[in-house]
């Protein structure tokens, strides 16, 4: 038999909340976490609307020295890190900092300290960039710091697979529990990408939303047949994982059960999805595959979905072709239009808001919802949360590069 593993410990930081009970509340309400750039001035730029984490103070929960010694990708991820250890009630010492493991990701990493330390070198010279400056931008450093900070021992690593990247660390965390190679890890996503360059270089691509200067919390509309693009959001979102016995004999609470997890490739362009659905499909199939379950018994779909044109479509298509007429059926919902896209950190969140659902039996809603696509013909919960049951949620994330991943979580066990 393989080790199970249960989530015991939630720790998030969004535009929308920097708790799950304030995220979930707000999400339930219909709003949404975006405005106006504040975080540099946007006046040049064609895109001027993000979804901003508010009232963060690093130095809150960082001396002053540290503050200045890690990105904000880096403090998002030990913000989180730490809220969730104290959820989980779980302390790191000597008995156990072997046996607690951390693999948090990040799409784009230290993007301000590049920004930044670019910026002096060429109005300074190279001799006045920081030396710190690697370590300060590497995806890495948001697993090592939290490492360092909490003195968790175990297994440590991170992956990278743009937005895909927070759904793939809680599911390989998961299987690195399940291997027997650690009883605990600390997962998720992080991302704090909104900066000058990032939007820029999104934004002249031509898959965010430039409209809606005036409104913006109308601008992110998963689904909706007047979307035109995501809009960027910053935060995070972190698991504590538990092997089930060692979860139980220590008391903890158990929010959930990592029950599947699925990822593939595409195999078909750097930025754009298969408009088939084919890749997300088959991570949807290896998901339900894994964790023993028919499509028929998934009760909510937190969809990846992100406002593009095409994104949306190819997502409706591979669940159509994953869960056959049970996509008519089950409730489904992109919370982006909430709280923007995070990226890096999106499958986190995304995957905490899908626990929430099981936990509450609620399907949030998706919203902005005044004109839905006819091609995505499914059950979108539109505008208004849907109370339903729900046995196994499932959250679909996908990334540049072709990059999908598929978690399914059930309720806590009660055996």
């Amino acid at each position: 038999m393989r080790r199970r593993v249960v989530v015991t410990g939630i720790g998030v930081l969004t535009p929308l909340g920097n708790t799950p009970n304030a995220l979930w509340s707000q999400i339930l309400a219909g709003k949404s976490g975006v405005g106006p750039i504040t975080h540099f001035d946007a006046s040049r730029h064609d895109v001027k609307i993000a979804a901003e984490v508010k009232d963060f103070r690093p130095e809150s929960f960082l001396d002053r020295r540290d503050a200045k010694r890690t990105d904000r990708c880096t403090q998002f991820a030990l913000f989180g890190a730490l809220e969730a250890l104290k959820d989980a009630r779980l302390t790191i010492d000597s008995t156990n900092a072997g046996r607690v493991g951390v693999l948090i990701g990040s799409g784009q990493g230290g993007f301000n300290t590049i920004e930044e330390q670019m910026r002096i070198l060429i109005e300074s010279g190279p001799d006045r960039v920081s030396p710190i400056t690697v370590p300060l931008m590497i995806a890495d450093m948001a697993s090592g710091y939290v490492s360092i900070i909490t003195g968790a021992k175990g297994p440590n690593s991170t992956v990278v697979t743009a937005c895909a990247t927070g759904a793939n660390a809680i599911g390989d965390a998961a299987e690195t529990i399940r291997r027997g190679a650690a009883d605990v890890m600390i997962a998720g996503g992080c991302e704090a990408a909104i900066t000058p360059l990032s939007v820029a270089a999104f934004g002249n691509s031509g898959a965010m939303c430039k409209k809606y200067v005036d409104e913006p919390e109308r601008a992110a509309r998963p689904f909706d047949g007047l979307r035109s693009g995501f809009v960027m959001g910053e935060g995070s979102g972190i698991l504590v994982l538990e092997e089930i016995e060692h979860a139980k004999a220590r008391g903890a609470t158990i929010h959930a059960e990592v029950r599947g997890y699925g990822m593939s490739g595409d195999a078909y362009h750097i930025t754009s999805p298969n408009p088939s659905g084919e890749g997300v499909a088959q991570a949807v199939g290896s998901a339900l595959a894994d964790a023993g379950i028919s499509a028929g018994q998934i009760g909510y779909v937190n969809a990846h979905a992100t406002s593009t044109q095409v994104g949306d479509k190819a997502e409706v298509q591979a669940l159509k072709l994953a869960l056959g007429e049970h996509a008519y059926q089950v409730p489904v919902s992109s919370t982006k239009g909430s709280t923007g896209h995070l990226l890096g950190a999106a499958g986190a969140v995304e995957a905490i808001v899908a626990i929430m659902a099981l936990k509450n039996q609620i399907a949030p809603p998706a919203i902005n919802q005044e004109q839905l696509d006819p091609e995505c013909d499914i059950h979108i919960v539109r505008n208004t949360p849907e109370p339903t049951k729900i046995s196994y949620a499932m959250s679909n994330n996908s990334g540049f590069g072709g990059h999908n991943a598929v978690l399914i979580f059930g309720g806590a066990p009660q055996d």
